[in-house]
Order: C-alpha cells, then structure tokens, then sequence
C-alpha cells in the first residue's frame, strides 16, 4: 500500500536526537521517587488553536498497573479539538492534556506489570496525556510496534486502528466481499479504514471533499471515491452495488446523513456512527429500519472502561499489526509539527486540508 508523508512549509524534518527526550540510562533503571517537570501541551481556558500552550508540568508517575512511556510522537484527533473548544473534556482520571493516541518508548512500569519493560519501543491508546513528554497508561492499553513502522509513524496508528477494528469488525462483522461505505475517506480514520476494508476483501467505497482527495482515495485501494460536493453518494452507492447497497457504513458525520445513510444502506445493513459532525439530533424511519432489517449502532472509544479497550488493543495486535507489518496497511502521515507548534497543527485539522494523520514530535 501507498504511503503517503507530505511535509508543508511548517513541518520539520526531524533528527535522531529529537525523537526522545533525553533519559538516563540510570533514569529507566531506577525507581521514580520524584516528580519533575516535563513539557506538555496545556488548555488553560477553552477556545481556539491559540489556548494551547506548551507549559512545565509535573511528571507522571506510573500506578499499579500502568507503564510510563517518554513519548516520541503523539497523534491529533478531531476530539483533541472538541476538547479544546471545552466540549469534550477527558474522563475521570485521564491527564488533563489533550492527545489519544501517543508512541515512545517506555520509561518504568508500576507494580504488577510484567508484559512490559523499561526501553521497550512501544505505541499506545490514551484516554488523553499524549501532547506531553510523559505519559502513564494501562498496560493493556500498549502495543508493541508493528513490523515496517517506525516509532513516530506508529504514533499515527493506534487510535485510528482501535476505533476502525472494533467498528468495522467487531461490531458490525465486515466481511469478504461485502461493500463497505467511509465517510471521510481522506482523514486518518478514513485512509485507514480503507486499506483495512481491502485487505479483509470488501469492496470498498468512500466519499471525500475534493477531487485531490477523491485521487488519494483511490490510490489507497478505494474501489469507489465520491467527491461529495459534487455528487450524491445515496445514488453513486446503489449504483456501484447494482442495486443492493453498502453492506456497513463507517459514519464520522452523524445526523446530517443518517437519512441518506438508510437510504444507502444493503438489507441487513450495519450502519456504525462514531462523530456527529454534522450534528446530533435527526429523525429516523423505523419503518424504512424494519424492511431492511438494518443495525445502527453509535460509539465511542474514549471513556470506555479500561477492560474494553485492553480487549479491542488485544483484538488490534492479533488481527491488524499482522496487516500492518505485511504491508497490507501503512500509515498515511500528512504532517509532523514539534509539538510547540500545536496550534497549527490544530489549525491544519480544522482547515480540512490534511490526508492521514497530523502528528507531534515530543
């Protein structure tokens, strides 16, 4: 598959010595008995890009159960915005900084944690945290890198790869040959639930906002791209399928297409919605539900318990990094920001210019 790393004018390229913060060998062997200062993103009071500020916070320390991981690269997520904005704040007990999704190596692990060990190169699912030098998370919450990924390209993965597997194929069961439908084909989500569709043997279909994005798509393995503005994807779906419609719909958007989502949808349809940007709140034919006897379900990752996501991290590791090392799927990286510049980073995400992934170096 194609990889695809665009460097704009306000990205880096980064030398060895900035993918980790400097820690002592005799730092990663011995106990944490202190907190110290790390840098990590902060979001003093909501608002645009320019509420984040790069600040000196405590340190970490890992609890039982946890791992400390010196971050490499962290990933930025629409929800990191929300967050920002003061809409979707982290749930009790996860660090205060924004970032779901980080990768490094780990710096010491608490008490019972014997799956992992200091120096191990690793990527993870955060509950938040990740814009930071430092970062503790549960242990089942860790992946080893997967084969033919560096260790900042693996930060681009895990909440993308988590969200796709348990929506795709978990809960609504995609299946060879079937047809699955992405909304956002061209965002980390979208690139990713792509090549994962193709390499479990869908024929896959997705819509995106321009004729540039439409090419990516398609170079991704996408059998279908629909430029969204341009054409109906109700009628480009039913007519791709002949007639029979998508099989499983992977929605970003939410209400403002929930109608056209039924519509597109093949009888015995699973239609999995995880974002509302276009809003929260629409009607729903039940009737038009009960003749195709379609399955709409709606998701989060974030502030499930810390069991599910050790589960759906351990369903990841056993059927997608396998993918992920074959080649099969690649991470598809936009742009890497250091992380003093996450404001625009922000600002690239809200300007929906990006393909893939938008990363920090820590």
């Amino acid at each position: 598959m194609l990889m695809l790393m665009v460097f704009t004018a306000t990205s880096i390229t980064l030398p060895t010595s900035v993918l980790w913060r400097p820690v002592s060998d005799a730092a990663l062997t011995s106990p944490m008995t202190e907190n110290v200062a790390m840098r990590a993103i902060t979001i003093p009071s909501p608002g645009g890009p320019e509420a984040l500020r790069l600040s000196e916070v405590t340190d970490p320390i890992p609890a039982a159960g946890e791992v400390l991981i010196a971050t490499a690269a962290a990933g930025v997520n629409r929800a990191d915005l929300m967050q920002r904005q003061g809409f979707y704040p982290p749930p009790p007990g996860a660090p205060p900084y924004p970032g779901l999704e980080c990768a490094g190596r780990i710096a010491a692990v608490g008490d019972g944690v014997d799956s992992w060990h200091v120096g191990d190169e690793v990527c993870a699912l955060l509950a938040g945290g990740g814009y930071a030098e430092l970062v503790a998370v549960p242990a089942g919450q860790v992946l080893p890198l997967p084969g033919r990924t560096t260790v900042t390209e693996a930060a681009s993965l895990p909440e993308v790869a988590c969200t796709v597997y348990s929506n795709v194929v978990e809960l609504s069961g995609l299946a060879s040959g079937e047809t699955l439908l992405v909304h956002g084909g061209a965002s980390g989500i979208g690139t990713f639930a792509i090549q994962l569709g193709v390499a479990i043997g869908a024929r896959v279909a997705c819509t995106a906002g321009s004729q540039a994005k439409v090419e990516r798509c398609r170079e991704l393995g996408a059998d279908l791209a629909i430029a969204y503005r341009d054409e109906d994807f109700v009628e480009a779906v039913m007519t791709f399928t002949e007639g029979r419609g998508a099989d499983v719909i992977l929605d970003i958007v939410g209400a403002a297409y929930l109608e056209r989502n039924l519509a597109a949808l093949a009888t015995g349809g699973r239609l999995a919605i995880i974002g509302l940007q276009g809003g929260a709140k629409a009607e729903i034919d039940l009737g038009g539900m009960l003749r195709k006897r379609a399955t709409v379900r709606a998701t989060t990752l974030r502030a499930r318990p810390t069991h599910e996501k050790a589960a759906i991290v351990a369903g990841v590791n056993e059927v997608v990094w396998p993918l992920v090392s074959e080649g099969r799927i690649r991470p598809v990286i936009d742009t890497i920001f250091p992380l003093a510049q996450a404001a625009e980073a922000h600002k690239m995400m809200e300007a929906d210019t990006h393909v893939g992934k938008i990363l920090l170096a820590t």
